[in-house]
């Protein structure tokens, strides 16, 4: 797989952070009864991130929580020695029902990670609504799922690859296309 080109720089990852953070603030009309919540891996890191933005802005706190779709998925892939899925766990340290969550991850695609991360909520609690907020939106969509807070949209092939790197996971921050 050989690098396209970066759409993204970390300048412009915190740009689009930053400008997701002003929208869910006057989307929700502050953050009253709002919960951020990562999908794994990503999704956690960037959540965090907004939080943080969301508390510069607003001088509050946002509940942030974490959540790991692994045995919602049905492209459920066998991670271990045993043949067993890599199950990470959620952490959602709030109750989620009746409050407005907020679905954080860094690509959306066909759309079937967000229906995982719905039946993994449903779980969990029932929330008033569920909104998502997505760095990057790459079309090609399998399900019908729409990110109503989106960084940047990338129209992409089906022979490309969108990678996003993270300094918490990657050692650096930046958007790329790669070529299958």
């Amino acid at each position: 797989m050989s690098q396209k080109a970066v759409v993204l720089d970390e300048q412009a990852i915190r740009r689009a952070l930053t400008r997701i953070a002003h929208e869910i603030i006057e989307k929700n009309k502050g953050i009253e009864g709002c919960i951020l919540v990562g999908i794994r891996t990503r999704g956690i890191y960037l959540a965090e991130r907004l939080a943080e933005r969301i508390q510069q802005i607003e001088g509050k706190e946002i509940a942030v929580g974490e959540l790991d779709i692994t045995l919602y998925r049905d492209d459920l892939t066998k991670k271990t020695d045993d043949q067993e899925p890599l199950v990470k766990g959620s952490d959602i340290p709030y109750v989620i029902t009746n409050q407005k969550v907020i679905l954080v991850d860094d690509v959306l695609y066909t759309g079937r990670t967000v229906r995982a991360a719905l039946d993994a909520l449903v779980d969990i609690g029932r929330p008033s609504s569920v909104q998502l907020a997505v760095l990057v939106d790459r079309g090609h969509r399998e399900l019908p799922v729409r990110a109503d807070y989106v960084g940047k949209n990338i129209p992409t092939s089906s022979s490309e690859k969108i990678v996003v790197e993270l300094t918490e996971v990657d050692e650096n921050d930046r958007v790329s296309i790669h070529e299958k």
